[in-house]
């Protein structure tokens, strides 16, 4: 476990980046852990269960730790406010999942009354009927298929996966881009699916010729010459890769090694994509994607977490860590708006929390002035960014 953000650090975050709701204005004693917890709660143990669930370990580690230090980093600053406690306990599902559903149950059996999560799609999809069927609150911080947020006790952060699609293709039109374009995709993976489906839609629309449609399976995502070929062959360019960084990483080799130097543009799952282990990372030069939050940032919320970040884990936080921090606060604001205690029950606080997160607003570190309507979707405006010199700048 890596280290927790000392006390002054997450009080001064706190103090800049809260969402609406007052709080207490001193510091309680963090209380012993629960087994298997990864939060403190009150002194009291009046402290609300979160649970959370998401990959840390396995190919999508990168999204799961950052969600899990993101919202560590929110639920120790809001204890060091007085006021609601949380207690956090992450479970990790490593991307799949039956394993997500038996994380879940670990944490039903913990006594969790809150869900932030799963992080991932197909996880996420899983467990949002186990969570649904126990009337149980989930707020996924980064599961952008439809299905994540079908039950009226769900809800997210992040944008949906053809919301991505959509708002991808018109920026590639309204700001011409190409006119040739080319996508390479997951075919069996929901949150790749979704975005292309949208995304090749919306570009017929726009004007854009699609000239190579190219997937590739989970059982079949190390050597994408073939579809590289395609691409170039077909003369496109531009690339649309609605997928993960870790594939994407290998395509943007293999592209290189073939000539082909196409513009790539990707969405929130390219996040990482400089991280990547062994990647040469000049091949990420001039990559777009789209995404509601940059380390890079240079306003003062986004300065100060990246700072305290830094400090608690010795890396620059992604918009994953971004989005589990702004749920987190967004659970706050939630609870004290429809008061919230934690001697109520999962049931009851999963009735209260559906009505309350319809009538909050979170200036958060991934949009300001963040909404939600009654579907659990999140109003907020999005954001392109472009690889420059190993950072993401805006575009």
């Amino acid at each position: 476990m890596k280290k927790f953000l000392c006390l002054a650090l997450a009080l001064a975050l706190a103090l800049s980046l809260a969402a609406c709701g007052g709080s207490g204005s001193s510091a309680p004693a963090a209380s012993t852990p629960a087994a298997g917890s990864t939060g403190a709660g009150s002194a009291s143990g009046a402290a609300i269960k979160i649970g959370g669930i998401g990959p840390v370990t396995g190919g999508a580690a990168v999204y799961g730790i950052a969600v899990q230090n993101g919202a560590q980093l929110a639920v120790d600053e809001i204890n060091a406010m007085g006021g609601v406690q949380f207690e956090f306990n992450f479970q990790d599902d490593e991307h799949d999942a039956e394993k997500a559903i038996n994380a879940y149950n670990t944490l039903k059996d913990w006594g969790m009354q809150v869900l932030m999560g799963t992080v991932t799609s197909t996880p996420c999809i899983a467990v949002v009927a186990e969570s649904s069927a126990d009337n149980i609150f989930q707020l996924t911080p980064s599961g952008s298929a439809e299905d994540c947020i079908v039950p009226d006790s769900a809800f997210r952060v992040c944008f949906s996966d053809p919301e991505q699609g959509t708002l991808s293709a018109d920026y590639i039109a309204d700001n011409s881009l190409a006119a040739k374009v080319a996508v390479i995709y997951d075919s069996s993976d929901a949150y790749s699916v979704g975005i292309h489906d949208a995304f090749v839609a919306q570009a017929k629309v726009k004007g854009l010729e699609i000239v190579a449609d190219e997937a590739f399976t989970a059982d079949n995502k190390t050597d994408f010459t073939v579809q590289v070929q395609k691409a170039k062959d077909a003369g496109a360019e531009l690339v649309f890769l609605p997928i993960y960084y870790n594939e994407a990483s290998l395509i943007l080799t293999q592209a290189d090694k073939s000539g082909y130097k196409p513009l790539f543009f990707g969405c929130d799952g390219l996040d990482g994509l400089v991280a990547v282990e062994n990647f040469d990372t000049a091949l990420a030069e001039g990559v777009m994607l789209m995404t509601p939050f940059t380390a890079a940032g240079t306003d003062e919320k986004t300065a100060t977490f990246v700072k305290n970040f830094q400090a608690a884990y010795g890396e620059d936080p992604n918009q994953f860590a971004a989005d589990a921090y702004d749920a987190i606060y967004a659970i706050k604001a939630a609870i004290e708006k429809a008061g919230v205690t934690a001697e109520m029950n999962a049931s009851d606080i999963c009735d209260a929390l559906k009505g309350a997160f319809t009538q909050i607003t979170v200036d958060g570190l991934t949009g300001s002035g963040i909404t939600w309507d009654a579907g659990g979707a999140p109003t907020k405006t999005p954001a392109v960014y472009v690889i420059k010199d190993g950072v993401y700048v805006a575009a």
